[in-house]
């Protein structure tokens, strides 16, 4: 297979052929005709869920807008389509997506089917978004599922880690377009959570802080805020004690800022806000590891502190560390889960073996407040806890069954968390 690594250049894939179909038609019949396949979307997962021996299926040229549906707010689209080119689009109809992640390089279905997300107090990851979806099952055929249907399975095909099938299509619920503005605010003690985690976390459409942990604190604070088109939106100078920036700043301390989205309270379109980077730079610090955390809003504080006692592990093999907020869904495989969720997120640098000691320090930190770990980063949880997390997983696991009842579609990282004998 040419190009086997992944987006940052720590995973090669083991994948023996490598299809990259620009039908539909064409995406079934390699299905059908092979008996190990994989989707692959952006390439941004940063461990082996999207992995195979088999077929690596690319959807890459499967990348187009299908339909806008203006009488329900919706629109269809392909499932290797990137954020950064569907937001263009919608943007040029009127409509937006609620939220976006950091990035808007990744494929919406490879986002959707490792519950991807953003920030903010009443937003939910990118997944729920999603209203319907078309499925090229292990047969190859299509199938569709659509919130509509009433069986409740969409809620667990959408965070489908792969396992499903072949995502064809997305119908996203859309809402009318909206104007944003971002500002970047500097050192914010950490005990300012202790009393205002709410407060701070909810004084915008979507809140991140960045912390490098080389102190109780945070060195940023991104807010970002729905600007009306007759207000100037000038951003105060002070942010519960947190300096604002006087010129563009990057996450990373000592990046130019060339590469981020527009900030000092300028006021543009939510698709170059939401994101924290520019579609047409290269995303965040380039090669580097991933590393992610979710856990009950209500421990978020708490979880924090538990970090922060161990920051002199982490600090010297970090980049950034990012602190979001993520509302509650009903998507089974979800992290966040029936849970209002704060993610705490790790930029590695390209240490492996120093990240891989540093990682079960950080879950045995997190595991009093239930951690979960994002399903496409790194971690170190053994699958068997894994699991005590997820009580829909039977569930899940029949729905696995009826898609894909030879496991056509599984592979070592799905097998390790599935197989109760780990």
């Amino acid at each position: 297979m040419q190009n086997n690594r992944n987006w940052a250049g720590n995973y090669n894939y083991a994948a023996s052929e490598y299809y990259a179909p620009d039908r539909v038609e064409q995406a079934q019949e390699l299905v059908a005709g092979n008996s190990r396949i994989k989707a692959l979307g952006s390439r941004h997962s940063f461990n082996g869920i999207a992995d195979t021996t088999g077929a690596l299926l690319s959807l890459e040229k499967l990348n187009r807008v299908i339909g806008l549906d203006r009488t329900n707010g919706r629109v269809k689209v392909e499932g290797g389509i990137r954020y950064g080119e569907l937001c263009r689009y919608l943007d040029a109809h009127g409509y937006a997506l609620p939220n976006l992640a950091s990035l808007p390089h990744i494929s919406v279905a490879g986002a959707c089917a490792t519950a991807t997300h953003g920030s903010g107090d009443r937003l939910g990851n990118l997944a729920t978004a999603v209203h319907a979806m078309d499925i090229i099952d292990a047969s190859g055929d299509i199938v569709s599922l659509s919130r509509d249907d009433g069986d409740g399975d969409i809620a667990g095909a959408i965070v489908g880690l792969g396992g499903i099938g072949i995502v064809a299509s997305l119908t996203l619920n859309v809402v009318p377009a909206f104007r944003m503005s971002q500002a970047v605010y500097e050192q914010l003690p950490l005990a300012r959570l202790a009393e205002r985690f709410d407060e701070i976390f909810s004084a915008g459409y979507s809140v991140s802080l960045f912390t490098d942990w080389r102190q109780a604190g945070f060195n940023q604070v991104w807010l970002k805020r729905a600007a009306a088109d007759d207000v100037p939106g000038e951003p105060e100078a002070s942010f519960y004690g947190a300096e604002l920036a006087t010129a563009p700043r990057h996450p990373v301390p000592g990046f130019a800022a060339d590469s981020c989205s527009e900030q000092l309270g300028i006021a543009g379109p939510w698709y170059e806000r939401l994101p924290h980077f520019r579609m047409d730079f290269t995303p965040s610090a380039g090669e580097e590891l991933q590393s992610e955390y979710f856990v009950p809003r209500r421990h978020g504080y708490e979880a924090l502190l538990a970090l922060d006692g161990i920051r002199d592990r982490i600090a010297p093999l970090l980049y950034i560390s990012e602190v979001r907020t993520i509302a509650a869904d009903d998507l089974w495989m979800s992290p966040c889960f029936e849970q209002d969720s704060v993610a705490v997120h790790f930029t590695w640098r390209p240490e492996w073996e120093a990240v891989r000691q540093v990682l079960p320090m950080i879950e045995a930190a997190l595991e009093p407040f239930g951690a979960r770990p994002h399903w496409a980063k790194l971690f170190a949880m053994p699958p068997g806890r894994l699991r005590s997390s997820y009580r829909k997983l039977p569930d899940f696991r029949r729905l696995l069954a009826r898609f894909d009842p030879a496991g056509k579609f599984r592979n070592d990282f799905l097998n390790a968390f599935l197989d109760s004998a780990n």
